[in-house]
């Protein structure tokens, strides 16, 4: 008799079905229209708004580790980000739900999206194929709470960008997440189970 093997075909073991239609996700066309405005710094060092030293840390950062192998700016844009403080959108912006800027997320820190948000910006200045990158919203079965990652597409395999993990970790490793839907640029995924 043969023991029975599980194929992970797709993210955490999920069917994945690509959709177009990112006009379901407003919160997201809305990062990527204000992180277009935001782009440039702005202000003074001093101000309390909208700092533009925290910027400029972070475009100093990218420009210091673009040279190095693809899986170290991954795991060196998982450090920079994971750093910053974990804030509730609530506290931070008086709503239950707020999908932050890179700029937005430097100055005020954030939730797990925002972690991710800023992970996938950084990683598309970096020059990587945003094709093979998504924000994952999902289910922490361990934590029972909803949770974000970024998910990208690389040497035949998928690495996962936590807030939650130091190191940048295959999706084969991690068992207790439970994809409900992931975006990128250009699409949009939902998944089943297999």
């Amino acid at each position: 008799m043969s023991i029975p093997t599980t194929v992970m075909s797709g993210l955490f073991g999920y069917q994945e079905n690509i959709r177009t239609n990112l006009e379901l996700f407003p919160q997201w066309l809305s990062v990527l229209e204000r992180n277009i405005t935001q782009n440039s710094p702005e202000g003074s060092c001093d101000s309390n708004r909208m700092n533009q030293c925290h910027v400029r840390v972070w475009q100093r950062f990218l420009k210091r580790i673009q040279s190095l192998p693809e899986l170290k700016q991954l795991s060196a844009v998982n450090r920079f980000a994971n750093q910053h403080e974990y804030i509730l959108d609530i506290e931070n912006y008086g709503i239950e739900d707020y999908w932050a800027t890179p700029k937005e997320f430097l100055y005020n820190n954030g939730d797990c999206e925002d972690y991710a948000i800023i992970k996938m910006l950084s990683l598309k200045k970096l020059g990587f194929d945003m094709q093979k990158i998504r924000l994952v919203v999902l289910q922490d079965t361990n934590l029972r709470t909803p949770h974000a990652v970024l998910a990208v597409d690389f040497y035949n395999d998928t690495f996962i960008m936590d807030n939650q993990v130091e190191e940048v970790i295959s999706h084969k490793y991690i068992l207790h997440y439970v994809p409900v839907y992931a975006v990128n640029e250009m699409n949009w995924w939902m998944f089943l189970p297999q």
